[in-house]
């Protein structure tokens, strides 16, 4: 990057922006659900606050902000806006996935330091190995902000001959994800949902796509050794959104609070015991939602940093973290929603907006029951349904 494209270069420097710009966020958030993505302005604003960039490593002349800066950052965005906050987690995948490819096609990447990535990383594809490629069919569905994507991940199953490969270490097939420009991609408009309707994570398809090798890697073959080339490291800041929500929500309430009494006894909320414990109590929650997930992040990034992998007891309690947060939150934005009462059910209230939007996060499979049954089969010697999210291997 010159200097003239460097943007913010450090993590306060784009917590700053972001922070700034949640406000704004905030203001659009009505129109970002009803556009069912996020607006072409909006987009620019988000891409100006560096998120995109925060995986970027210093060698690539990036701010490579840790697990637990990033989380802060996508926090932030996501007290403006879930939608903008859930898109920029997924976005700033880009510097992640370049970890694992070839050198050329990163300095074609650097042209963009600000680049977006959207993308399924399972493998619902198909790619048929090719002479100097892969040829790729298939039909992803959740491609959260693929409308303003730069590049486009898939995760595909090699096949050789009309056959699936195996995969390495046992695996039953040879996972690989292919990496094209977005403009490559047929966009599918499936996302008609509940709750994010912001986040335009619609299906795309790809029709008889040739990707070059060097556009296509696995999670086994980092090239570099930082914490940023862990094969979970996209993983890190996903809490971020949900912790972003509750609080948005909580410091809702505490100011509609100023204006309220108890109906019947006239009682200011400020004075009333049940809503004295109720607000307690989601303090209570957030705060050690948010000291789990913070102090499980930075533990894994010390230990990376000195070069040393996460023992899988950290590792699951890193994951276990995560779910706490989207469950925690959910929890306290449905309490908050009872607690307003009919108020809170209008579409001028957020607190109608966040419930639906946790609602709907809630089912990502980073927040199920099988991450839970993971972590339990793991630390009582059993089998995991989902090694990977859990950053353990199968």
């Amino acid at each position: 990057m010159t200097d003239e494209d460097r943007g913010p270069a450090t993590a306060a420097e784009i917590l700053a922006r972001a922070r700034a710009l949640a406000p704004l966020l905030r203001e659009r958030s009505e129109e970002i659900a009803r556009n069912r993505r996020l607006p072409e302005d909006v987009v620019q604003l988000v891409r100006d606050t560096g998120v995109f960039r925060i995986g970027m490593t210093k060698d690539w002349g990036g701010p490579e902000l840790t697990f637990a800066e990033q989380t802060e950052v996508i926090e932030a965005l996501s007290y403006g806006d879930p939608a903008a906050g859930w898109c920029a987690m997924i976005g700033m995948d880009t510097w992640i996935y370049a970890g694992y490819l070839d050198e050329t096609v990163v300095k074609e990447m650097l042209a963009n330091p600000d680049a977006i990535t959207a993308g399924l990383i399972f493998p619902v594809g198909r790619a048929e190995r090719v002479p100097g490629g892969y040829r790729v069919n298939g039909r992803w569905p959740f491609g959260s902000g693929i409308s303003h994507a730069d590049w486009v991940v898939g995760g595909c199953v090699v096949h050789s001959d009309g056959e699936p490969e195996p995969g390495a270490d046992g695996a039953p097939v040879n996972w690989r994800l292919i990496v094209a420009p977005r403009e490559q991609f047929e966009l599918v408009d499936t996302w008609h949902t509940t709750g994010l309707a912001g986040s335009g994570s619609m299906d795309y398809r790809a029709n008889d796509l040739f990707v070059p090798e060097e556009r296509s890697f696995d999670f086994t073959t980092p090239r570099g050794d930082g914490p940023l080339s862990a094969p979970d490291a996209f993983l890190g800041n996903v809490p971020g959104v949900p912790l972003g929500i509750a609080r948005a929500a909580l410091d809702h309430v505490r100011e509609l609070a100023a204006g309220k009494v108890e109906k019947g006894t006239g009682v200011p909320w400020a004075e009333s015991y049940r809503v004295q414990t109720a607000i307690g109590q989601a303090e209570m929650e957030l705060s050690a939602a948010r000291y789990a997930v913070y102090g499980t992040l930075d533990e894994l990034w010390d230990r990376l940093e000195a070069g040393q992998q996460p023992t899988p007891d950290q590792q699951v309690s890193s994951a276990l973290a995560r779910v706490n947060a989207f469950r925690t939150a959910r929890s306290i934005v449905t309490r908050l929603a009872d607690l307003v009462g009919t108020a809170s059910i209008y579409r001028s209230s957020p607190l109608d907006r966040w419930v639906r939007d946790l609602h709907t996060m809630c089912q990502h499979i980073l927040a199920q029951e099988q991450i839970v049954q993971s972590a339990g089969a793991h630390l009582l010697g059993g089998t995991p349904l989902a090694p990977f999210p859990l950053g353990l291997k199968g």
